[in-house]
This record gives C-alpha cells, structure tokens and sequence, in this order.
C-alpha cells in the first residue's frame, strides 16, 4: 500500500490492537505521574517537521533523551537553550572534521535539518525520565518499522542513515534498490571511537543528494 502521508500511516497504525495496547501503557504510565519523555503533543512532532513527500534523508537514533526537557520528538535534537547532549556533540565534532566551513554550534536544535527533509526519527518515540530504553518492546518498534516500510515503498530515493545496533537491525525492511544505506557506531561517547569518527556520513549524503538531483543540506545549524 502507497502511503500519501504521514498522518495516514499514523491513522492506519493507531487503529490496530498492537498501537492501542501501547497507546494504553504509555497513557497508564503519564497518568500516573511518571514523567514520561517527550511531552505527548510532541511525540510525533519528526512527522510534523519534515513531511512524507518531502523525505530526502532519515537519521534513524534509538530512543528519545530521558533527561528533564531534553527530548522534543526529534533524534538527536534538543530545544535552544538546553546544554548540548553527549552524542550530539560527538556528531558536531564529526562534522566539523567532514564539512568544510562547519562551525560547532552552541545550542541542539535540529530543526533546520528536519525543514531540508531530514526525518529525525528514533527506533522507540517515548522514555521515561532517567531510564533509557525504558519503553523498549512495547510496541514503537513495530510503528518505525512501518514507517521506514512506507518510506521504502515510494519511488523517490530515500537515503537511510543506522547508527547503532538498534538502528542498523531495522535496516532490514529497507530492501528496493534506488534507496541507499549508511551505516556506522553510535556516537554516542561509549562507542563513537569505535568508526563514527571519520564515516564521513554528512559529506556522503551531500554527495549522493547531488548524484540524484536534490538540493545539498546545509548543515550548520
């Protein structure tokens, strides 16, 4: 099936058994009190930023910051005004050494990635504060898999790019040949040494976009 929209995919996917009973646990938990990261009117706000006919890139991460106000719905990213996170600023220190002209940023917001259509897109979309992958297996990971089986559908390539293990697993449903893949470590500080220093993945997804036709990202944010 063709997906036209983000918000058709969510639909389709909302009224299934598997979405209700998450849509039920994460609601359980809010309810409760537990402090449950990103706000709900921002858990789908990677949708909202870069719409589906506009997806050029996807950066797949794993799930949302679980610290106070960090996670605002897009990997990697944290609202202006809140300290830069670990991985974030392993990924501006790659690429300050990949582009030419890139200068360190002093805040995280990834916004102006998601406005080029960039899709900043975790594996899971919620965590509960303090407890990384805390909302693991409780059903996101179907949801994304559905969305990058949308994506893998539309005839417009589509560059997919997995860092980490949780990521590059999901690789697998990307299987039609005009889409490509670049995969590599976290950069997370416990294994950004480990080959995400120096993958180079910003200058190769400029390169590629130029292959096909597409405007360049700018990148400084």
């Amino acid at each position: 099936m063709c997906m036209k929209s983000w918000q058709a995919l969510i639909d389709l996917e909302q009224s299934k058994d598997y979405f209700q009973a998450l849509d039920a646990k994460v609601a359980g938990a809010r309810a409760k009190g537990i402090q449950v990261f990103p706000p709900s009117e921002e858990v789908f706000e990677a949708f909202k930023k870069t719409p589906f006919d506009k997806v050029k890139v996807v950066i797949l991460g794993q799930d949302p910051y679980h610290g106070k106000g960090q996670a605002h719905g897009l990997c990697f990213s944290v609202s202006n005004g809140i300290k830069i996170p670990p991985s974030l600023a392993n990924i501006y220190k790659e690429l300050a050494d990949d582009i030419e002209g890139f200068s360190v940023p002093e805040q995280g917001d990834l916004r102006a990635w998601a406005d080029q259509g960039i899709l900043l897109l975790n594996t899971v979309l919620t965590v509960e504060e303090g407890k990384a992958h805390s909302h693991a297996k409780w059903g996101w990971e179907r949801f994304t898999d559905e969305v990058l089986i949308a994506l893998n559908e539309r005839d417009a390539p589509v560059i997919f790019v997995l860092w980490g293990a949780h990521a590059i697993k999901k690789g697998k449903v990307i299987t039609a040949s005009q889409h490509t893949i670049l995969q590599g470590p976290h950069p997370s500080p416990l294994s950004a040494y480990r080959g995400f220093f120096g993958c180079k993945h910003f200058s190769a997804i400029n390169a590629l976009l130029i292959k096909q036709g597409e405007k360049t990202i700018d990148w400084q944010v």
